[in-house]
């Protein structure tokens, strides 16, 4: 049985990183960098640590927590779905497209906070920010559950985006502060998964809270907004005392293994680590605009941004428009609602088994494009068939393609990117901009086309088709940069440069490897 000391020494550990004042945390961070880049400090300094007892330590403290905080996220911007076919529209007296609208003026906030965001957060440190964004969406949520007009309900719309901006470009960043490359998929997958869970509870919660019909005056999807909105407040006072900052600060690890987590994440995705005669290349982690201003002008950002709409697009057409289409099948709205569960569990569950063999391969555009094209083949059935159980049986196969391939072209992208700062920023444009596919998602299922939807399945197949042309040029343009900086390394053109120049240079530099 678990002692009373036990169980003081657990809670020490969870809220032990609220001891660190601002001016504590940085001469931690600068104190542990110190002992890492230190000439005498070699991969071999610490061969008596198991890797994997680590490795297990941070997961079990680090990503339930951002599991949940994403679950209440993606719960908390998909619910006007579950709301619409409880009666919202017609309620607020709102045309089709007064309500895509609604849709789609989020995204344009939402895409437009992202960058600051991002930057913002490991200058405010994590344990901060996260939380006070946090309780910011959760209030808008709340009075979402208020309004009395199309108006109200766009503005409201409006505010979400700029609060919950943060979230997933911040949560996605947070873990590569923690995560070698070659191990964050997964982990990208276990808190993205939660996602998936999200798209299957939001449908169980509003099956029950819509039961709510008239208490205290009020419609049952207020209660939906209302209720959902104050548990996100609820979390986010939790959330304070439970996330962890940065692994220098982490009070769950040993001195000792907060020293072996920061030298991996700094010496990863080198062609050399520290090796005798050779540069030793550590990751840039001071901020400097010009690391931002590098990641808006690098050109995979932008060739990525394809591949992420090839699968964003599809990803919020079926999170908003999912309880509808299946309603128009002639299904009940609590047999819609209750329809979409399976399909999210499964995707869930095989998010995270093929997150867990990217990783064990070290691959990661076989898997994204096998996605993709499984997208086309789910797309396909819907576009071609007005039977229910085929439409049904697409968009199923749809989902399980999904889910599984979201996280992967986020982690793609971030292990590409080196500099704490450039990967920041950049992670920040690719989801925002990305994220612009969701204003246009928003749009591509209209309710004078249902109930085949053939404009929008048709526009879905389109963005996928771009995504697999925007991942293949990715993977030919790496895999000959990596050959030429090959070249390079074996005429022993590195030692033209320093070890601060290469460091300045991050994924540019020649001892870097793009991973394929």
């Amino acid at each position: 049985m678990t002692s009373n000391h036990e169980i003081l020494n657990l809670f020490k550990t969870n809220v032990g990183h609220h001891e660190y004042g601002e001016e504590k945390v940085r001469d931690e961070v600068d104190r542990i960098d110190a002992l890492v880049t230190a000439p005498q400090t070699t991969i071999d300094s610490f061969a008596d640590l198991d890797e994997k007892k680590i490795l297990r330590k941070m997961d079990l403290r680090l990503i339930p927590m951002l599991a949940l905080l994403y679950l209440l996220s993606f719960l908390d911007r998909g619910n006007i779905g579950n709301a619409k076919i409880e009666g919202l529209q017609e309620d607020l007296s709102m045309s089709p497209d007064e309500y895509n609208w609604c849709l789609t003026v989020f995204f344009f906030t939402y895409a437009a906070f992202e960058v600051p965001s991002n930057l913002l957060l490991k200058r405010l440190r994590p344990s901060r920010w996260l939380p006070f964004i946090m309780v910011a969406w959760g209030t808008v949520m709340t009075l979402m559950g208020i309004v009395r007009s199309f108006h109200g309900l766009l503005i409201s719309r409006l505010f979400l985006g700029v609060t919950e901006a943060g979230l997933y470009p911040g949560c996605a960043y947070y873990l590569t502060m923690w995560y070698c490359r070659h191990e964050i998929q997964l982990r990208q997958a276990m808190f993205f998964s939660a996602a998936s869970i999200a798209g299957a509870f939001s449908g169980l919660l509003a099956f029950a809270i819509a039961k709510m019909d008239g208490v205290g005056n009020l419609e049952g999807w207020r209660w939906i907004f209302i209720l959902e909105g104050l548990a996100t407040v609820l979390i986010a006072i939790l959330a304070f005392f439970v996330l962890h900052d940065f692994p220098e600060t982490a009070t769950f690890l040993t001195e000792k293994e907060r020293e072996f987590v920061v030298f991996r994440l700094k010496y990863q995705g080198q062609f050399h680590g520290k090796e005798q005669e050779r540069p030793q290349v550590a990751q840039a982690e001071e901020f400097e605009w010009k690391y931002v201003f590098a990641a808006f002008k690098d050109w995979q950002i932008w060739v990525n941004i394809f591949v992420y709409w090839g699968i964003v697009c599809p990803l919020y057409g079926i999170s908003l428009f999912l309880p509808t289409i299946i309603r128009n099948l002639g299904y009940s709205s609590s047999t819609a609602q209750l329809m979409t569960v399976p399909i999210y569990i499964t995707a869930a569950i095989l998010a995270v088994v093929f997150a867990f063999l990217s990783d064990r391969v070290g691959k990661r555009s076989p898997f994204v494009i096998a996605f993709l094209l499984m997208m086309i083949v789910g797309f396909s059935m819907c576009i071609s068939s007005t039977n229910p159980r085929v439409v049904y049986g697409g968009v199923f196969v749809v989902a399980c393609a999904i889910y599984p391939a979201f996280p992967g072209v986020v982690t793609w992208l971030s292990n590409n990117l080196a500099g704490s700062y450039k990967r920041s920023a950049g992670m920040a444009i690719q989801i925002g901009v990305g994220n612009l596919g969701g204003a246009m998602a928003s749009n591509f299922y209209r309710q004078r086309d249902s109930p085949q939807y053939i404009l929008g399945h048709g526009l879905e197949l389109g963005f996928i088709s771009a995504g697999i042309i925007a991942a293949i040029i990715l993977v030919i343009s790496y895999a000959a940069i990596n050959k030429k900086r090959d070249r390079i390394i074996q005429e022993g053109g590195e030692v033209q440069f320093t070890a601060q120049e290469l460091s300045s240079k991050g994924d540019r530099a020649v001892t870097f490897r793009y991973m394929i």
